[in-house]
């Protein structure tokens, strides 16, 4: 397997540029400010996609329209070596973690959780504490942006089905209306 990223040229950097911005700008208006046509911009995006340079397109949306108003960072320690392929295997089964990553530092992984208030947030913290191989966590909660229009201060992602359902398995009490 070829493991040489594919090159790029600088039109193809200021496409990338351009969609990254705003995903929904016409092939035409990107044309017209890197001085291509539309046609010759689709066939870069289509190549840049193929080549998995472009992975996709997504909306950002206020998590706050989802129910989303806590959020948090939580440090994971594990008991040994926690292979980051059991790591992720955990954190595919909690629809509140919208981002995680092993690290570098004293802890395993890194964890970045959207729930709808403290008390939900308590609840994933103590089903992620659950796994028998996480020896503790820390747990850093965030109080504002200061870059708003961060990707970190949105989400891009579909919103978890079972997070906002008060009724699902293994949650003792819904909120009240």
């Amino acid at each position: 397997m070829n493991s040489r990223p594919t090159p790029f040229d600088e039109l193809d950097r200021k496409i990338i540029t351009a969609l990254m911005a705003n995903a929904r700008t016409s092939f035409a208006e990107i044309g017209a400010d890197v001085g291509l046509s539309a046609t010759a911009v689709k066939r870069r995006v289509d190549r840049l996609r193929e080549s998995g340079v472009i992975t996709g397109f997504t909306a950002t949306v206020k998590p706050s329209a989802l129910g989303w108003r806590t959020e948090a960072y939580v440090e994971v320690y594990c008991e040994g070596a926690a292979p980051p392929r059991r790591l992720a295997e955990v954190v595919r089964n909690h629809p509140e973690i919208t981002a995680a990553m092993t690290v570098t530092g004293g802890a395993d992984a890194l964890l970045h959780v959207r729930a709808r208030d403290v008390e939900h947030f308590e609840e994933v913290l103590e089903r992620i504490r659950a796994e028998p191989f996480i020896r503790k966590t820390i747990s850093v909660m965030v109080l504002s942006h200061l870059i708003p229009d961060s990707p970190e201060a949105g989400t891009s992602g579909p919103a978890p089905q079972d997070a906002a359902d008060p009724h699902r398995p293994g949650r003792e009490r819904s909120d009240p209306a």
